[in-house]
């Protein structure tokens, strides 16, 4: 009896041994076939994706990352809904959303700026100036000609045409939107009181006005249009350069006219980034300073802290942290016109990641 015992026994312990070696080879298996991320959202970050891409997955050969231009208001509503593992935003989270989705973090990767472009026959050369106010008055329909008073005073001298302008604004939820309106918001009471900013506003209706989808589709509007007018992230410069479009000169806080820059774009980040809270949720618009841009912003990642298992967890944290450190680096940003974070805001961002979980 006892032999034949000691028979069933190691049987079952040669069973355990060959059931734990399969189970380790199908490990094996799985991790052999990788993680797959999938990054949605804004426009402007997209082509640095598409440029970061290749290098991260060469650095982390088990992971495969799938980028789509969407809209930051879709990255943030997929990367909420956990369709997608990374949403990217030119937009951070507002309280009401942080309420309702507090296990969202709100990540920059790095800083980005808008500019304000046009298609004007014979002065798409000159950097024509505008401000605030002017550009409001614009999207209102209250200042309807390129040769209107309050436009001619910024442009002295300026031959300017009697021409209907054709304002063009985002159709889909984006961050474009967000940091444009919130630099008329910032600058002109009266679209304070009334518009307000978001990824989405409610456009008043002009005549003449266009709609367009991302920022490829606002390009392509200003090409098609002549004496259109409209906001497009710094990341399509080339494609604006290619159609000889017009950038213009924007009033700043400290009411000088400059033009979108590395060292007018550094200037205002110098400003404000400093105040970044540690949940890094902050508006770059608007910085004070003779120096600085009016329109910039951190290209945020929004991230649930809570992924749904540990590898998934391992790849997007090892995503995000390349990006924010590797991928910051001059060869990749200027590329696409961005500026790197500064030390102090990658600390932020490093203890975010942290907060990541599978």
């Amino acid at each position: 009896m006892r032999s034949d015992a000691k028979l069933r026994r190691s049987t079952l312990l040669r069973a355990a041994a060959a059931a734990a070696l399969v189970a380790g080879l199908g490990m094996g298996v799985a991790q052999a076939a990788g993680v797959s991320l999938v990054e949605t959202g804004s426009s402007l970050l997209y082509p640095l994706f598409n440029i970061w891409v290749p290098h991260f997955e060469k650095a982390y050969p088990g992971v495969k990352v799938t980028t789509q231009s969407t809209g930051s208001g879709a990255g943030i509503a997929q990367a909420i809904s956990g369709v997608v593992q990374v949403g990217a935003s030119d937009a951070y989270m507002s309280d009401q959303q942080i309420k309702q989705n507090p296990d969202i973090l709100n990540i920059p990767l790095a800083i980005s700026a808008q500019a304000i472009n046009y298609n004007l026959p014979g002065l798409n050369d000159k950097h024509l100036k505008f401000s605030g106010p002017v550009l409001a008055g614009i999207y209102t329909g209250k200042i309807t000609k390129w040769n209107d008073p309050a436009i001619e005073k910024l442009n002295p001298g300026v031959k300017l045409p009697d021409h209907q302008i054709i304002p063009v604004h985002r159709t889909d939820g984006s961050g474009d939107t967000f940091i444009f309106s919130q630099y008329l918001d910032f600058s002109t009471p009266s679209w304070a009181n009334t518009v307000g900013y978001g990824t989405t506003v409610s456009w008043p209706a002009v005549q003449g006005g266009l709609g367009a989808n991302g920022n490829p589709g606002m390009v392509e509007a200003l090409k098609q249009n002549p004496y259109a007018i409209a906001y497009i992230g710094v990341s399509f410069y080339k494609e604006v350069a290619q159609a000889h479009l017009g950038k213009a000169m924007l009033l700043n806080k400290a009411g000088k006219f400059v033009l979108p820059t590395a060292k007018t774009i550094s200037a205002a980040a110098d400003e404000l980034v400093g105040k970044t809270p540690a949940d890094e949720r902050i508006s770059l618009v608007f910085a004070p300073g003779a120096m600085s841009y009016p329109i910039i912003n951190y290209e945020y990642a929004i991230v649930n802290s809570k992924q749904k298992d540990a590898a998934t967890e391992k790849a997007v944290k090892d995503l995000l942290t390349w990006a924010s450190n590797q991928g910051n680096s001059e060869s990749y940003l200027k590329q696409v016109e961005f500026k790197a974070l500064p030390a102090a805001v990658k600390k932020l961002s490093a203890e975010q990641i942290a907060k990541i979980s599978g």
